[in-house]
């Protein structure tokens, strides 16, 4: 496995909070949501969004934008509209007087707005669960990038604006996978440019010995890894190794490793004979409650919890 692959492995669109925004102006939307990660592409007519901190950026047709929380942002038709919604944590919507607005700007299957036929048409998905989304690309992203069309091609913006609209059997396990190829191809193409270099963020391969810790750690995660072991492996000392994972991946070898058993085991679990004890033994943990417990620190959940979310 390479290293970007590593980087982009993460996200997981479950429990992620989906939608269709059809807007007619004036219109402005301001985000106090804190999502971990939220993508906007707009389908149709423009959008204006604004962080607190940075300068507005304007997205038309095929474009995108993904946020970093906690970061509150704006986005509306025109900078100077003011705010006519205020998206509360847990995507409670409201006006700025405080009234609830969730029934009144419901339009449909997953869709949302003013206005059914708006002029602007936009997907939005909002990542809610910090698990969901790697501390380690968390960490390599601005709080807001953005691609033109022209920057990052695909045809997933449209093909998930369709499914948003439809209500057929399986419709969740498509929504929860859509997405997630939506933000890696976006995020693909960020990092493939000039993003990286722009934010300050180091490409993993950019030092061989990290790279090759990081495919270690990939192919045997069930492997009892130390960074004495690791380091071995690869020839450099334990110090040398630390210092440059940090300054390549931004965080230690085994906090990395822990987050990446704990995503593997966020899978395994949703399959049909799934256990704890056999998921925590693939992942590498010794014992169900081991993983147990790593899993409940870092997720907030049970393993037990999160596949009962699974199956229903």
């Amino acid at each position: 496995m390479d290293a970007f692959t590593s980087l982009l492995g993460g996200p997981r669109a479950r429990d992620a909070f989906a939608l269709r925004a059809s807007l007619s102006p004036p219109w402005s939307l301001r985000v106090l949501a804190e999502s971990p990660l939220t993508l906007l592409a707009v389908v149709r007519g423009h959008a204006w969004v604004m962080p607190d901190a940075g300068a507005p950026v304007r997205l038309g047709v095929g474009d995108v934008a993904v946020t970093r929380g906690p970061d509150h942002y704006s986005v509306a038709d025109d900078p100077g509209t003011p705010t006519t919604v205020v998206i509360h944590p847990g995507q409670h919507c409201r006006s700025p007087e405080g009234e609830s607005l969730s029934e009144q700007m419901t339009l449909g299957i997953r869709t949302w707005g003013n206005d059914p036929e708006g002029e602007t048409l936009m997907l939005v998905v909002a990542y809610e669960a910090t698990g969901d989304i790697s501390a380690r690309l968390r960490q390599a992203l601005p709080p807001l990038l953005s691609l033109t069309q022209e920057q990052w091609r695909s045809p997933l913006i449209a093909l998930l604006c369709d499914e948003m609209g439809e209500d057929r059997p399986g419709q969740a396990a498509v929504l929860d996978r859509l997405p997630d190829l939506l933000l890696t191809a976006v995020l693909r193409s960020w990092f493939d440019g000039a993003g990286p270099a722009a934010s300050g963020a180091l490409p993993p391969q950019a030092d061989p010995v990290v790279g090759r810790a990081l495919q270690l750690l990939h192919e045997a995660p069930a492997q009892p890894w130390t960074l004495a072991s690791l380091a071995q492996r690869l020839g450099v000392s334990r110090a040398a190794l630390a210092r440059r994972f940090q300054a390549v991946v931004g965080q230690p070898p085994m906090t990395f490793l822990t987050e990446w058993r704990l995503a593997l085991a966020a899978d395994l679990l949703g399959a049909p004979k799934a256990t704890v004890g056999s998921v925590a033994t693939a992942v590498g943990y010794s014992t169900p409650y081991a993983l147990s417990s790593a899993f409940k620190r870092v997720r907030g959940i049970s393993p037990s919890e999160h596949r009962a979310r699974i199956i229903a």
